[in-house]
C-alpha cells in the first residue's frame, strides 16, 4: 500500500517541477512510472521515519519526559 501512496507523491512531485519548468516532461514521466525511483524514496522515508524516531526517544531521554 505504502507504494501506491509513494507513486502518487511522485506523480505531483513531478507535474510540480514540469510546470515550473525545472525538468522536462520526459523526465517527468519517467520519475513517476519508474518503480526503482519509487522504491528509493520509499527507503529513503522509511530511514527518514526511523531516524526520527530514534531522535525523539534520545531527547525525550535526555530531557527527562521518558518516565
Amino acid at each position: 500500500m505504502t507504494l501506491v501512496f509513494i507513486r502518487i507523491l511522485l506523480r505531483y512531485l513531478a507535474a510540480i517541477l514540469v510546470t515550473r519548468g525545472l525538468i522536462a516532461p520526459d523526465l517527468g514521466e519517467m520519475i513517476s512510472r519508474d518503480p526503482d525511483v519509487t522504491m528509493a524514496l520509499q527507503v529513503a522515508l522509511g530511514a527518514l521515519i526511523a531516524a526520527t524516531a530514534e531522535g525523539w526517544y534520545y531527547l525525550a531521554h535526555r530531557c527527562g519526559w521518558a518516565k
